[in-house]
């Protein structure tokens, strides 16, 4: 038996073969899955917003520096004759930076995240994670050269300053690298390694990242095959030193003491040769051991170095701390 209830709900069921209201609905937007997933706007599509605000952004910036697009051409032009020099350096790495900074503020707005989960709480800057990496930066470069003077392979010369420039010009250097470290940092393991992180994972989020690490260095003048892999490494150290310590003051220390140590001694820094270094030094040996034009980071020491520095790194910072906080 039939109750009149249930002939009611037949009566006014939706016909077989027309769509419910739900349905249509649904049938409103038959591309969603594509862009959306069920934490919102899906990490590729995020990916595409941060890369073209990037380009515009920094694009923006380097034009209002040289002039508009002319002289942005003729810096391009004679960019190999023009010695890097600090101040030309904290110039450029503040117009980065800036790109950088705001294309991340405004994922954060869209996404209605904090700043800081993205890798850089300005409360942490210069503390105990920072000044952890700096050492762990300057110790790596000094003792890759140390074995390579051990095997014969470098020899410090003399010094290469006299008067207060022995303490101007690391001072200078100091504060480019210190930017240089922050922009490519924040850079390429701030939103990028979150988002990408997202996507498929912390590591294989760091081995893509890192990767592009180093095809950015590939077009550094007198740049090598082993020189790039060690860039890589670089990226897969800073990538655990952000793991481990959940934001990037360690990774910025690194970065920044490791290529201000080159210039301090007097090495080439992926292919550019020093300007202002406080000491002449020399290299005398096979590539593979002094890295050659390229500087320690094409040496095969170079990777020994991470390696060694990753091993101690990890002894003493056991807890994965990476968004603890998100």
């Amino acid at each position: 038996m039939t109750s009149t209830n249930t002939l009611k709900s037949a009566n006014s069921a939706v016909p077989v073969g027309e769509p419910s209201h739900s349905a249509r609905s649904r049938g409103t937007f038959p591309f969603k899955p594509i862009f959306f997933g069920s934490h919102g706007l899906r990490a590729g599509w995020r990916l595409v917003i941060f890369a073209v605000l990037i380009v515009v952004l920094v694009g923006a910036g380097l034009l209002i520096r040289n002039g508009g697009v002319q002289g942005f051409r003729e810096a391009q032009r004679h960019q190999g004759q023009i010695p890097v020099t600090p101040s030309l350096m904290i110039v450029a790495e503040i117009v980065a930076f800036i790109g950088a900074f705001v294309a991340t503020g405004i994922m954060s707005k869209i996404e209605r995240r904090k700043f800081s989960v993205y890798g850089l709480p300005w409360r942490l800057a210069l503390h105990k994670d920072f000044w952890i990496g700096t050492l762990c930066g300057f110790l790596a470069l000094s003792g890759s050269l140390l074995t390579m003077f051990l095997l014969h392979g470098f020899r410090i010369t003399g010094l290469a300053l006299q008067g207060t420039a022995i303490f101007t010009a690391p001072a200078a250097w100091a504060v480019a690298f210190l930017l240089t470290g922050l922009n490519e940092e924040f850079l390429c393991r701030g939103y990028l390694q979150y988002t990408l992180t997202d996507g498929i994972g912390f590591w294989p989020a760091a081995f893509v990242v890192s990767a592009l690490f180093g095809v950015g260095h590939a077009f550094n003048s007198h740049e090598t095959v082993s020189g790039v892999l060690s860039v890589v490494g670089f990226g897969l150290i800073l990538c655990l030193f952000l793991r481990r310590t959940g934001n990037l003051w360690c990774a910025i220390g690194f970065h920044a003491a490791y290529d201000w140590g080159q210039t301090f001694y007097g090495v080439p820094d992926s292919g550019m040769l020093p300007y202002h270094s406080v000491f002449h030094s020399a290299f005398n040996g096979p590539r593979w051991l002094t890295g050659g034009i390229v500087g320690p980071e094409g040496s095969v020491l170079c990777p020994i170095a991470l390696l060694i520095t990753a091993l101690i790194f990890s002894r003493f910072y056991r807890e994965n701390r990476y968004r603890k906080a998100d």
